[in-house]
Protein backbone atom coordinates (compact mmCIF):
# COMPACT_ATOMS: atom_id res chain seq x y z
CA UNK A 1 0.00 0.00 0.00
CA UNK A 2 1.16 3.65 -0.71
CA UNK A 3 -0.04 6.54 1.49
CA UNK A 4 -1.97 9.07 -0.86
CA UNK A 5 -0.50 12.65 -0.56
CA UNK A 6 -1.85 15.31 1.89
CA UNK A 7 -3.82 17.36 -0.84
CA UNK A 8 -5.45 14.47 -1.98
CA UNK A 9 -6.47 13.18 0.94
CA UNK A 10 -7.46 16.57 2.26
CA UNK A 11 -9.38 17.02 -1.55
CA UNK A 12 -10.89 13.40 -0.15
CA UNK A 13 -12.51 14.54 3.48
CA UNK A 14 -14.23 17.58 1.37
CA UNK A 15 -15.89 15.38 -1.23
CA UNK A 16 -17.17 13.27 1.46
CA UNK A 17 -18.32 16.15 3.46
CA UNK A 18 -20.22 17.75 0.75
CA UNK A 19 -22.09 14.31 -0.48
CA UNK A 20 -22.74 14.17 2.90
CA UNK A 21 -24.30 17.36 3.30
CA UNK A 22 -26.16 16.81 -0.46
CA UNK A 23 -27.03 13.32 -0.45
CA UNK A 24 -30.47 13.27 0.53
CA UNK A 25 -30.93 15.76 -2.51
CA UNK A 26 -28.83 13.94 -4.90
CA UNK A 27 -30.70 11.13 -5.52
CA UNK A 28 -34.29 13.00 -6.29
CA UNK A 29 -32.17 16.49 -8.18
CA UNK A 30 -32.92 15.24 -11.86
CA UNK A 31 -36.07 13.55 -11.34
CA UNK A 32 -40.04 15.08 -11.97
CA UNK A 33 -42.02 14.64 -9.21
CA UNK A 34 -43.39 16.71 -6.22
CA UNK A 35 -42.78 17.24 -2.91
CA UNK A 36 -44.81 15.42 -0.05
CA UNK A 37 -45.01 15.24 3.89
CA UNK A 38 -45.98 12.71 6.54
CA UNK A 39 -46.88 12.99 9.44
CA UNK A 40 -45.78 9.97 12.15
CA UNK A 41 -46.55 10.12 15.91
CA UNK A 42 -46.97 14.23 15.71
CA UNK A 43 -43.76 14.18 13.97
CA UNK A 44 -43.51 15.49 9.91
CA UNK A 45 -41.23 13.95 7.97
CA UNK A 46 -40.90 15.18 3.94
CA UNK A 47 -40.83 13.18 1.41
CA UNK A 48 -39.89 13.11 -3.07
CA UNK A 49 -42.58 11.69 -4.88
CA UNK A 50 -41.79 10.36 -8.11
CA UNK A 51 -41.63 7.37 -10.66
CA UNK A 52 -38.64 5.46 -11.06
CA UNK A 53 -38.45 2.19 -13.50
CA UNK A 54 -39.59 0.05 -10.35
CA UNK A 55 -42.64 1.92 -10.02
CA UNK A 56 -44.31 5.49 -8.10
CA UNK A 57 -42.04 5.32 -5.54
CA UNK A 58 -41.21 8.34 -2.29
CA UNK A 59 -37.87 8.70 -1.43
CA UNK A 60 -37.54 9.49 2.19
CA UNK A 61 -36.01 13.46 2.98
CA UNK A 62 -35.92 13.70 6.43
CA UNK A 63 -37.49 15.14 9.61
CA UNK A 64 -38.56 18.61 9.18
CA UNK A 65 -36.03 21.17 10.03
CA UNK A 66 -34.99 24.73 8.89
CA UNK A 67 -32.01 22.73 7.30
CA UNK A 68 -34.80 19.93 4.94
CA UNK A 69 -37.03 23.05 4.30
CA UNK A 70 -34.01 24.91 2.56
CA UNK A 71 -33.00 22.10 0.84
CA UNK A 72 -36.51 21.38 -0.58
CA UNK A 73 -36.75 25.40 -1.49
CA UNK A 74 -33.36 24.84 -3.25
CA UNK A 75 -34.67 22.53 -5.37
CA UNK A 76 -37.21 24.14 -6.34
CA UNK A 77 -36.00 27.52 -7.04
CA UNK A 78 -33.88 25.72 -9.69
CA UNK A 79 -32.36 22.86 -10.79
CA UNK A 80 -29.05 24.62 -12.36
CA UNK A 81 -27.23 24.71 -8.77
CA UNK A 82 -27.66 21.24 -8.06
CA UNK A 83 -26.05 19.77 -11.45
CA UNK A 84 -23.42 22.39 -10.67
CA UNK A 85 -22.74 20.69 -7.55
CA UNK A 86 -22.87 16.93 -9.23
CA UNK A 87 -20.28 18.99 -11.61
CA UNK A 88 -18.11 19.96 -8.61
CA UNK A 89 -18.23 16.06 -7.22
CA UNK A 90 -17.50 14.53 -10.27
CA UNK A 91 -14.19 17.72 -10.72
CA UNK A 92 -13.31 16.79 -7.13
CA UNK A 93 -13.58 12.99 -7.88
CA UNK A 94 -11.10 13.75 -11.42
CA UNK A 95 -8.88 15.79 -9.11
CA UNK A 96 -8.46 12.74 -6.32
CA UNK A 97 -8.50 9.90 -9.16
CA UNK A 98 -5.18 12.06 -10.72
CA UNK A 99 -3.43 12.21 -7.25
CA UNK A 100 -3.12 8.47 -7.38
CA UNK A 101 -6.22 6.74 -6.06
CA UNK A 102 -7.43 3.93 -8.20
CA UNK A 103 -10.80 4.31 -8.85
CA UNK A 104 -13.80 1.38 -8.84
CA UNK A 105 -13.91 0.27 -12.42
CA UNK A 106 -16.80 1.95 -14.62
CA UNK A 107 -19.39 -1.27 -14.97
CA UNK A 108 -19.13 -1.67 -11.10
CA UNK A 109 -19.34 1.75 -10.07
CA UNK A 110 -22.24 2.37 -12.17
CA UNK A 111 -24.48 -0.39 -9.96
CA UNK A 112 -23.12 0.94 -6.92
CA UNK A 113 -24.23 4.74 -8.04
CA UNK A 114 -27.76 3.10 -8.92
CA UNK A 115 -28.09 1.64 -5.50
CA UNK A 116 -26.83 4.75 -3.84
CA UNK A 117 -29.69 6.66 -5.88
CA UNK A 118 -32.33 4.63 -4.98
CA UNK A 119 -31.93 4.54 -1.05
CA UNK A 120 -30.47 1.20 -0.82
CA UNK A 121 -27.56 2.49 1.59
CA UNK A 122 -30.94 4.31 3.29
CA UNK A 123 -32.61 1.34 4.33
CA UNK A 124 -29.75 -0.29 6.17
CA UNK A 125 -27.56 -1.67 2.96
CA UNK A 126 -23.88 -2.12 3.14
CA UNK A 127 -21.77 -2.43 1.14
CA UNK A 128 -19.11 -5.37 2.08
CA UNK A 129 -16.35 -7.43 0.58
CA UNK A 130 -13.74 -6.22 -1.57
CA UNK A 131 -15.11 -3.47 -3.12
CA UNK A 132 -15.60 -2.34 0.59
CA UNK A 133 -11.77 -2.84 1.00
CA UNK A 134 -11.63 -0.50 -1.88
CA UNK A 135 -13.51 1.66 -1.07
CA UNK A 136 -11.95 2.05 2.57
CA UNK A 137 -8.44 2.91 0.87
CA UNK A 138 -9.16 6.67 0.05
CA UNK A 139 -11.13 7.03 3.10
CA UNK A 140 -7.52 6.21 5.30
CA UNK A 141 -5.74 8.16 2.95
CA UNK A 142 -4.18 4.94 1.35
CA UNK A 143 -4.08 2.90 -1.73
CA UNK A 144 -3.95 -0.67 -1.75
CA UNK A 145 -1.52 -2.96 -3.73
CA UNK A 146 -3.49 -4.40 -6.88
CA UNK A 147 -3.51 -8.08 -5.11
CA UNK A 148 -5.15 -7.46 -2.50
CA UNK A 149 -8.17 -5.62 -4.92
CA UNK A 150 -9.02 -7.66 -7.46
CA UNK A 151 -13.05 -8.69 -7.31
CA UNK A 152 -15.91 -8.49 -9.47
CA UNK A 153 -18.45 -9.18 -6.61
CA UNK A 154 -20.46 -6.07 -5.20
CA UNK A 155 -21.63 -7.40 -1.92
CA UNK A 156 -24.45 -5.81 -0.34
CA UNK A 157 -25.59 -6.83 3.14
CA UNK A 158 -28.35 -6.14 5.36
CA UNK A 159 -29.83 -6.93 8.68
CA UNK A 160 -33.58 -8.51 8.63
CA UNK A 161 -34.96 -5.13 10.81
CA UNK A 162 -32.76 -1.38 11.14
CA UNK A 163 -33.92 1.28 13.39
CA UNK A 164 -34.62 4.40 11.02
CA UNK A 165 -36.63 7.18 11.31
CA UNK A 166 -39.96 6.30 9.07
CA UNK A 167 -40.70 2.38 9.13
CA UNK A 168 -41.75 2.57 5.13
CA UNK A 169 -38.89 3.76 3.91
CA UNK A 170 -37.96 0.79 1.57
CA UNK A 171 -35.86 0.05 -1.89
CA UNK A 172 -36.28 -2.26 -4.60
CA UNK A 173 -32.99 -4.10 -5.72
CA UNK A 174 -34.16 -6.66 -7.75
CA UNK A 175 -36.37 -3.60 -9.40
CA UNK A 176 -33.16 -1.58 -9.49
CA UNK A 177 -30.75 -4.22 -10.95
CA UNK A 178 -33.02 -4.54 -13.92
CA UNK A 179 -33.24 -0.74 -14.54
CA UNK A 180 -29.68 -0.88 -15.04
CA UNK A 181 -30.60 -2.54 -18.65
CA UNK A 182 -26.83 -4.62 -18.55
CA UNK A 183 -28.56 -7.91 -18.50
CA UNK A 184 -28.89 -8.88 -15.10
CA UNK A 185 -30.61 -12.75 -14.44
CA UNK A 186 -31.30 -13.98 -11.24
CA UNK A 187 -28.91 -16.74 -10.51
CA UNK A 188 -30.93 -20.16 -10.00
CA UNK A 189 -30.18 -21.79 -6.55
CA UNK A 190 -29.68 -25.24 -5.65
CA UNK A 191 -33.17 -25.73 -4.24
CA UNK A 192 -35.79 -24.48 -6.94
CA UNK A 193 -37.70 -23.54 -4.27
CA UNK A 194 -35.33 -21.03 -2.64
CA UNK A 195 -35.73 -17.48 -4.11
CA UNK A 196 -32.43 -15.77 -5.60
CA UNK A 197 -29.86 -14.39 -3.56
CA UNK A 198 -27.49 -13.55 -6.55
CA UNK A 199 -27.59 -11.51 -10.00
CA UNK A 200 -25.08 -11.49 -12.67
CA UNK A 201 -24.72 -11.22 -16.53
CA UNK A 202 -24.10 -14.13 -18.99
CA UNK A 203 -20.54 -14.38 -20.45
CA UNK A 204 -19.51 -11.89 -17.59
CA UNK A 205 -18.10 -12.46 -14.07
CA UNK A 206 -19.75 -9.21 -12.98
CA UNK A 207 -22.03 -10.08 -9.94
CA UNK A 208 -24.24 -8.52 -6.67
CA UNK A 209 -24.68 -10.83 -4.05
CA UNK A 210 -27.00 -9.84 -1.28
CA UNK A 211 -26.46 -11.05 2.37
CA UNK A 212 -27.45 -11.18 5.55
CA UNK A 213 -26.82 -12.41 9.22
CA UNK A 214 -27.29 -15.67 9.89
CA UNK A 215 -29.57 -16.80 12.74
CA UNK A 216 -29.49 -19.82 15.14
CA UNK A 217 -27.82 -21.86 11.78
CA UNK A 218 -30.21 -21.15 9.30
CA UNK A 219 -28.58 -21.70 5.88
CA UNK A 220 -32.25 -21.04 3.34
CA UNK A 221 -32.30 -17.79 2.23
CA UNK A 222 -34.30 -15.10 3.80
CA UNK A 223 -36.34 -11.98 2.97
CA UNK A 224 -35.11 -8.46 3.65
CA UNK A 225 -38.57 -6.58 3.02
CA UNK A 226 -36.97 -2.99 3.29
CA UNK A 227 -34.56 -4.41 -0.21
CA UNK A 228 -37.71 -6.29 -1.80
CA UNK A 229 -35.33 -9.20 -2.28
CA UNK A 230 -34.01 -12.32 -0.17
CA UNK A 231 -30.58 -12.82 0.84
CA UNK A 232 -27.98 -15.57 1.89
CA UNK A 233 -27.23 -16.05 5.49
CA UNK A 234 -23.65 -15.39 6.43
CA UNK A 235 -22.18 -16.75 10.23
CA UNK A 236 -20.31 -13.33 11.73
CA UNK A 237 -21.92 -10.66 9.11
CA UNK A 238 -23.64 -9.35 11.81
CA UNK A 239 -20.31 -7.94 13.59
CA UNK A 240 -19.25 -6.69 10.55
CA UNK A 241 -22.06 -4.55 9.60
CA UNK A 242 -23.33 -3.15 12.85
CA UNK A 243 -22.91 0.61 13.10
CA UNK A 244 -21.52 1.02 9.44
CA UNK A 245 -19.78 4.46 8.13
CA UNK A 246 -19.97 6.39 5.11
CA UNK A 247 -17.44 6.20 2.44
CA UNK A 248 -16.81 7.98 -1.10
CA UNK A 249 -16.96 5.53 -4.17
CA UNK A 250 -14.52 7.36 -6.03
CA UNK A 251 -15.13 6.67 -9.65
CA UNK A 252 -16.02 9.11 -12.67
CA UNK A 253 -19.79 9.86 -10.67
CA UNK A 254 -18.70 10.11 -7.21
CA UNK A 255 -20.86 8.97 -4.79
CA UNK A 256 -21.45 8.26 -0.58
CA UNK A 257 -21.79 4.28 0.71
CA UNK A 258 -22.11 2.68 3.80
CA UNK A 259 -19.05 0.87 4.53
CA UNK A 260 -17.94 -1.72 7.59
CA UNK A 261 -15.63 0.56 10.76
CA UNK A 262 -12.07 -0.16 8.91
CA UNK A 263 -10.77 -2.11 12.12
CA UNK A 264 -14.13 -4.31 12.40
CA UNK A 265 -13.65 -5.23 8.49
CA UNK A 266 -10.13 -6.51 9.31
CA UNK A 267 -10.56 -8.90 12.25
CA UNK A 268 -13.78 -9.84 10.54
CA UNK A 269 -11.68 -10.80 7.35
CA UNK A 270 -9.38 -12.93 9.50
CA UNK A 271 -12.24 -15.08 11.36
CA UNK A 272 -13.73 -15.75 7.98
CA UNK A 273 -9.86 -16.71 6.68
CA UNK A 274 -10.47 -19.51 9.15
CA UNK A 275 -13.73 -20.54 7.38
CA UNK A 276 -12.20 -21.21 4.30
CA UNK A 277 -11.32 -24.79 3.11
CA UNK A 278 -8.40 -25.90 0.88
CA UNK A 279 -10.63 -24.90 -2.44
CA UNK A 280 -10.58 -21.29 -1.31
CA UNK A 281 -6.60 -20.77 -1.12
CA UNK A 282 -6.79 -18.23 -3.20
CA UNK A 283 -9.87 -16.53 -1.34
CA UNK A 284 -8.30 -17.14 2.13
CA UNK A 285 -5.05 -15.40 0.56
CA UNK A 286 -6.70 -12.41 0.37
CA UNK A 287 -8.42 -12.02 3.20
CA UNK A 288 -5.12 -12.36 5.04
CA UNK A 289 -3.64 -9.66 2.91
CA UNK A 290 -6.41 -7.22 3.46
CA UNK A 291 -6.64 -7.82 7.22
CA UNK A 292 -2.99 -7.42 7.32
CA UNK A 293 -2.77 -4.37 5.48
CA UNK A 294 -5.62 -2.62 7.37
CA UNK A 295 -4.49 -4.00 10.39
CA UNK A 296 -0.75 -2.60 9.63
CA UNK A 297 -2.03 0.55 8.87
CA UNK A 298 -4.39 1.30 11.94
CA UNK A 299 -1.50 0.28 14.23
CA UNK A 300 0.13 3.40 12.67
CA UNK A 301 -2.86 5.34 12.26
CA UNK A 302 -5.53 4.41 14.61
CA UNK A 303 -4.64 1.83 17.18
CA UNK A 304 -7.87 3.21 19.11
CA UNK A 305 -10.04 1.84 16.56
CA UNK A 306 -8.51 -1.52 16.65
CA UNK A 307 -9.02 -1.79 20.59
CA UNK A 308 -12.52 -1.35 20.08
CA UNK A 309 -13.39 -3.41 17.46
CA UNK A 310 -11.59 -6.55 19.76
CA UNK A 311 -13.44 -5.47 22.56
CA UNK A 312 -16.48 -5.81 20.58
CA UNK A 313 -15.26 -9.09 19.33
CA UNK A 314 -14.70 -10.23 22.58
CA UNK A 315 -18.23 -9.92 23.65
CA UNK A 316 -18.98 -12.78 20.98
CA UNK A 317 -17.35 -15.40 22.50
CA UNK A 318 -14.20 -17.24 23.24
CA UNK A 319 -14.80 -19.04 19.83
CA UNK A 320 -14.18 -16.24 17.88
CA UNK A 321 -11.28 -14.77 19.73
CA UNK A 322 -9.82 -18.43 18.91
CA UNK A 323 -10.06 -17.54 15.26
CA UNK A 324 -8.75 -14.25 15.02
CA UNK A 325 -5.55 -15.83 17.17
CA UNK A 326 -5.17 -18.77 14.84
CA UNK A 327 -5.47 -16.36 11.63
CA UNK A 328 -3.01 -14.04 13.08
CA UNK A 329 -0.71 -16.77 14.18
CA UNK A 330 -1.10 -17.97 10.61
CA UNK A 331 -0.37 -15.30 8.51
CA UNK A 332 2.03 -13.07 11.31
CA UNK A 333 0.14 -10.63 12.00
CA UNK A 334 -0.25 -8.65 15.32
CA UNK A 335 -3.25 -6.48 16.87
Amino acid sequence: MERIGGETTVLYADLRERLEMFETMRSIATLHGEFTTKIVKGSVYHYFQTTLPSGRTQIYIGPDSEEVRGLIAARKSGEKEIRADEKMFQRLASQIIAGGVMPIIPDMARIINRLAESAVFQVGGVLVGTVAFNVLGPHLGVSWGRDSRMTQDIDIASATSIAVAVPDLQADVPAIIESLQMGFFPVPRLSRKEPSTSYAIRGKTLRVDLLTPAKRGDTAPVFIRRLNAAATPLKYLDYLIEEPINAVMLAGYPCLVKVPQPARYALHKLIISQERDATAADKKRKDMIQAGNMIELLREDRPGDIELAWNELVKRGAAWVKKVEAACKEADIKL
